[in-house]
């Protein structure tokens, strides 16, 4: 063979280092170019939703958390592990646009053409019809063949428990219902959310479908100012507050804090200071009324970080 063996094997070499360093760099602006993507906030009503992981992925790696409120596919009638989309809060929402992290999706539906809408409601309520027959087939399917499991498993015995089993399986076809609220409706989810370009992000992030009134600023104020301290924010319904605070990861800690977000003015009768405060106690968290003040008051911008006064209650004892 003409040629030196060695130069050939340098020459092999460095263009294996020249395609895995195309490579490198191509999957390099790929992240970046996910990285700078925009977080496609979608809107059931009022309620902020995202439906594609990579935004999940993002929201969860700037601390915003959100809860899981979809079905999963296999297992859809169960509330114990759920699916996408991911709930946000409205703070939280407001957070990630306020940033330049997401941009709020305002799909407008023309409503001018009453021919397509009705063609449209059509196809869908024939879809679901169809569903609701090839949905009763299986069930019927699935019934019978569990009464001739039952005929087969008393096949030995001349019982009349096992003619009446049969009887009834010899009935199914006329006497089965299968009801309509238990039909399982598939949702589309693989296509949902739409990415944007950069000269959309300006327009977009500018809109949102939401009035903002003074009891969501009050609470967005308390969200944004914890946030900027590092804690991670949870809706605390359940606990009679605005917020659970936590001092880091929810997968990691227990919330410490329980937050009420109230107005500088507002008056808060003493029966439910000492309700929050005990309920505080009982689930060993500290409860803190949060109260976002004014900007004549601080003679700051109501952006600036430490315009929000916190009042730690703890329960001692009865008097």
């Amino acid at each position: 063979m003409d040629g030196d063996p060695a130069e050939m094997n340098v020459s092999q070499s460095s263009s294996s280092m020249e395609v895995k360093e195309d490579v490198d760099t191509r999957s390099d602006s790929e992240n970046q170019a996910a990285g700078d993507a925009l977080v496609d906030i979608n809107f059931c009503g009022s309620t902020p939703m995202l439906w594609k992981v990579s935004d999940m992925k993002k929201c969860r790696s700037v601390g915003v958390i959100g809860a899981l409120v979809g079905s999963l596919a296999r297992q859809p009638r169960q509330n114990v592990r759920l699916g996408r989309p991911l709930e946000l809060l409205q703070e939280e929402a407001l957070l990630l646009v306020e940033t330049g992290s997401a941009a709020a999706s305002l799909h407008t539906q023309d409503c001018g053409d009453e021919e397509m809408h009705s063609e449209a409601v059509w196809q869908y309520e024939a879809g679901l019809e169809s569903s609701y027959k090839e949905q009763c087939a299986l069930a019927l399917e699935d019934k019978k063949t569990v009464l001739r499991r039952i005929i087969n498993e008393k096949e030995n015995g001349t019982d009349d428990s096992g003619n009446a089993i049969r009887d009834r399986l010899n009935a199914l076809d006329q006497a089965f219902c299968f009801p309509l609220s238990a039909m399982a409706v598939q949702l589309c989810t693989a296509r949902a959310g739409f990415s944007h370009c950069p000269e959309e992000r300006s327009f977009l992030s500018t809109d949102w479908p939401v009035p903002r009134d003074e009891r969501l600023n009050t609470r967005f104020c308390v969200y944004r100012d914890l946030r900027s301290k590092g804690f991670y924010l949870t809706s605390a319904g359940k606990f009679g507050g605005d917020f659970l605070v936590y001092p880091g990861d929810p997968l990691r800690f227990h919330a410490h804090f329980i937050a009420l977000c109230i107005s500088m003015d507002e008056e808060l009768p003493l029966c439910d200071i000492l309700s929050i405060a005990r309920l505080g106690s009982n689930v060993k968290k500290t409860v803190l009324l949060c109260s976002p003040q004014s900007r004549n008051e601080t003679g700051k911008d109501e952006s600036v970080e430490g315009d929000v006064v916190y009042s730690s209650l703890q329960w001692s004892s009865m008097v």
